[in-house]
């Protein structure tokens, strides 16, 4: 399976930013969240010994947080097993796009994940913008 070149996904409103702090340091080694501006938090993982940007944005897209990865070098291939690992670690409802845009896609097309691990496609217009 081909490796996306970078990883976002958003979790849900209630997830704590310690909670995550402490599943990327044990997944990936990543360093301690650092501010990075308002509501953002910056870190870096390892991942088969190439470096991981971390970003997480609280309250970026209708109150959810987004986690973005910045390598193709993770644990998980795609938006969809970064959700699905986050989802089951975190406890929480996780959100990412269904895989590649192409011209013609619906952009508000999302996989939904909720804490219990059910999946389901939702049509995700953010009203928060």
């Amino acid at each position: 399976m081909e490796c996306y070149p970078d990883i976002e996904i958003y979790l849900a409103k209630k997830v704590e930013r310690e909670a995550v702090d402490a599943w990327l340091g044990e997944a990936i080694g990543a360093t301690a969240l650092e501010p990075a501006g308002k509501l953002r938090w910056r870190s870096r993982g390892r991942y088969q010994g190439d470096a991981i940007p971390i970003l997480l944005v609280e309250k970026a897209a209708d109150g959810f947080t987004s986690l973005w990865l910045d390598s193709p070098a993770t644990p998980w291939a795609t938006d969809a097993e970064l959700a699905r690992a986050a989802a089951a670690a975190l406890n929480c409802e996780v959100r990412c796009s269904l895989g590649g845009w192409h011209p013609g896609d619906d952009p508000d097309r999302f996989l939904q994940i909720s804490a219990d691990g059910s999946e389901c496609i939702i049509a995700w217009v953010d009203s928060g913008h």
